[in-house]
């Protein structure tokens, strides 16, 4: 799909083609079988549990949420069960997706027909992979992902998480601290919407502390950007007290 898209843009006059941002574009991933069936398994899902109060909307450290390897570092399952199965949670969570495939997913009625107190969003640490889009670009992109949340569910309240801190490079470092400190200054004073950044929650003498990361006891190991149990604990007590605020006891 993405291909695709990339053969059409060339098409365009130049004119055109400098006022794109793929970060804000719609990009499904249907050619890829394994997301189309997590897809069709996501609106089933919703279908199956319309009164769901808070929904995750996000990219694999968000999928993560369902992964009970049986590690300890990689049993995400019983923190979801303790922190959002009580609200009847919904994860839409895919692995690999950017700014661009979550629009894709909100357009196509991913979020239809629900109605949560609470949206949480955490996207943007993909655009910094292989698409090597920059703050820049990925701003703009986490933005439109709020609007669409917003514009489909008029009624929740929205939490952004800032973009997790990761050890892949000194690149994505510097992308990842431009997009949360321009988020930061977006979202300051809005109503509607709640930019928490965690990642200090990461942190240890000021730099990513690859002990709260998977990617390194996986095989292969990949470098360091998805959150142990331990992590995604320190997440979901940091959000405790907003999901007691927006969501309810």
């Amino acid at each position: 799909m993405l291909r695709r898209l990339l053969l059409l843009l060339l098409l365009l006059p130049a004119p055109a083609l400098a006022h794109v941002n793929l970060a804000e574009a719609p990009i499904g991933r249907l050619d890829l079988p394994w997301w189309r069936a997590r897809w069709e398994w996501s609106l089933q899902e919703k279908q199956a549990d319309p009164h769901a109060r808070i929904i995750w909307l996000g990219d694999s450290i968000t999928q993560n949420w369902q992964r009970q390897g049986g590690h300890g570092y990689d049993d995400f399952l019983p923190v979801w069960q303790h922190y959002y199965a009580p609200y009847q949670a919904l994860d839409f969570g895919f692995k690999g997706d950017t700014t661009a495939s979550l629009i894709w997913r909100l357009d196509h009625g991913q979020v239809a027909g629900l109605h949560p107190r609470l949206t949480i969003i955490l996207i943007g640490a993909n655009n910094f992979g292989h698409p090597h889009w920059d703050a820049a670009m990925t701003v703009p992109g986490i933005q439109s992902v709020v609007r669409l949340t917003a514009k489909n569910l008029p009624g929740t309240h929205i939490v952004l998480l800032g973009v997790l801190p990761s050890i892949r490079s000194a690149w994505v470092d510097a992308q990842t601290r431009a997009t949360n400190a321009a988020l930061a200054r977006i979202y300051t004073g809005n109503a509607n919407v709640t930019f928490v950044n965690l990642s200090a929650l990461f942190l240890r003498d000021g730099k990513a502390d690859p002990g709260l990361f998977i990617d390194r006891r996986l095989t292969p190991p990949d470098p360091p950007l998805h959150p142990t149990s331990e992590g995604m604990t320190l997440i979901a007590q940091a959000l405790a007290p907003l999901v007691r605020e927006y969501a309810g006891p």
